[in-house]
Order: C-alpha cells, then structure tokens, then sequence
C-alpha cells in the first residue's frame, strides 16, 4: 500500500489524535485559483452555511482539480466562530457580500505553519466521493508530491487556467519545480490569448516548434513582449504594461503540425475575435 496523506503530515508533526476534518474545496460561483491567487481563498473557507466545523479541532484543507483529484492547501487549527455578519471583510473582493449574507457562520482558522512546505505540492485521491466536500479523517491515497520551490498550484487542463503574468513569471523562476506544467505545455503547439487587464484589448498568438507552448510562453515572461513588434512599442511607452496581462490557452495542436498550419489556426482565432482591427494584432 502506497504512502496516504496522514503520513506525509506525520512527517512534519501531524497530530491524528485531534478531532480532524478534511476538506475539499471546489465552488461554481468562485474560481478557486482566483481565491488563492488574490489571497482570499482563507476568508472563503472560514464563511460556512452549516455548523461544519463545530466539534472539531482541525481542518485539512485541499483545493480540487480534474479526475476527484486534490491538492493539498494547508492544516488549520479551528479557534472557534462568530455570526456570518460578524466575519472578516475584505476590500475589493466581490464575493464578500455574498458569503456575508448567504452563511451563517465564519470560524476563526489559523493556519499551522508546520505544513506550509507541503503547499500546493501534495496532490491526493479524493475517491469517489467528490460531493462529500467535508468528510472524517482518514488516510487518503497520495496521488503525487510534486517538488519544493513550487509557485504555482497543480496543473489540471489546458482550458482550466488564466495566469497572470506575475504567475507565469514564477514558472520560469523553477522550471524543475513545475515538471507537471512544463511537460504538458512543451508537447503541444497551440493558439493563445493575452489579455492586457488594464485597457481590455486581445493579443492573440501560436506556439510552434520543438518546445510548444512553454518555449513561446517562456519568452514573455522574461521580455514582456515575446519580441512582437506592437506590444514592444506598448511596453516601451509604459514598462509596467505587462503586468496587466492574462495568458490562456484557446485550442491545443499537435506539435507536429507544421509552422503555416498552425498559424493558419492563429488567423482563424484572430478574425473571430477582432484583434487585428480593435485589438493588439498588427497582422
């Protein structure tokens, strides 16, 4: 039998003994990633409907990917609750309201830095069990632990994600740290979109050759431009302009397509989405 997720805890000074939950996080009204990436994800979890973490000690806290696969989070001790009304608010984000005034509880959860290593890099088998988001402890299968060093959370698919570019940064600052999105992301060609947040125009790009999407990606992330003539000129005017920008993916390739094929699929994506005439396509 294969190494569970208790024992991996242990290692770092996990007590079982305590009344423990674990728990998976997945919501259709809030994207997790934007949760963690905007570091909201903490003050979503402490608003509760029900009295779910009454009589408990502990929480495991995981965020779920595809295939009831979840990735590890953090180990919160629960301090105790207050009304919904009474729970922390957070400027800017446009969720609070809502938690505020849909739940009836908000626990006080403090994080147990003993396990802040394991962040992100602990991916498990939630079974089959995917509804049952709270469930009683026990030592569920460790699927992968992915390497230390990481800043990104666990790939899931390529239409699943939207990175900052600060985001794509922290790939490229440990590539061995994110085998899961480098692998994925160099075996395929591909049309991508870059949105630039701050004044809402489209770029839209294809990625071709030996490295696929992570070679193409990997030089934005450390020019900004990607050597594209017009967002050169953007960024000359304003250095601070890629900051803005959010990378997806439209539609994978295979690699092995040819230079003009896919780009014959890049024009395709251009004409639909209007960036040669309103957008930051110059052709």
């Amino acid at each position: 039998m294969g190494l569970g997720i208790i024992d991996i805890l242990q290692l770092a000074g996990f007590d079982q003994t305590k009344r423990t939950k674990l728990v998976r996080h997945l919501s259709q009204y809030d994207p997790i990633d934007e949760l963690i990436r905007n570091k909201w994800f903490e003050v979503y979890q402490s608003y509760q409907s029900n009295n779910v973490f009454h009589n408990t000690d502990q929480i495991i806290s995981f965020y779920g990917l595809s295939n009831n696969r979840a990735a590890f989070y953090g180990v919160y001790d629960v301090k105790g609750y207050v009304t919904a009304n009474a729970g922390a608010n957070i400027v800017g984000c446009p969720s609070i309201e809502r938690w505020r005034n849909t739940c009836n509880f908000y626990y006080t959860l403090k994080r147990n830095k003993l396990f802040d290593e394991f962040c992100d890099r602990i991916v498990i088998d939630w079974g089959p069990g995917a509804l049952a988001w709270q469930q009683k402890l026990r030592n569920k299968p460790v699927f992968e632990i992915l390497p230390s060093g990481r800043k990104l959370e666990p790939f899931g698919d390529f239409l699943e994600f939207s990175l900052t570019y600060q985001r794509l940064q922290d790939l490229f600052v440990n590539e061995d740290a994110h085998p899961d999105w480098k692998i994925p992301l160099s075996n395929v060609a591909g049309v991508y979109l870059i949105l630039a947040q701050k004044t809402g125009d489209l770029y839209v790009g294809s990625a071709y050759g030996a490295s696929g999407l992570w070679g193409r990606w990997k030089t934005y992330a450390e020019s900004g431009h990607g050597n594209n003539v017009k967002l050169k000129k953007l960024i000359k005017a304003d250095p601070d302009y890629p900051k803005s920008f959010r990378f997806s993916v439209l539609h994978i390739l295979p690699r092995t397509l040819s230079k003009d094929q896919v780009i014959q699929r890049e024009k395709e994506y251009k004409i639909k989405l209007g960036t040669r005439a309103t957008g930051l396509n110059s052709n």
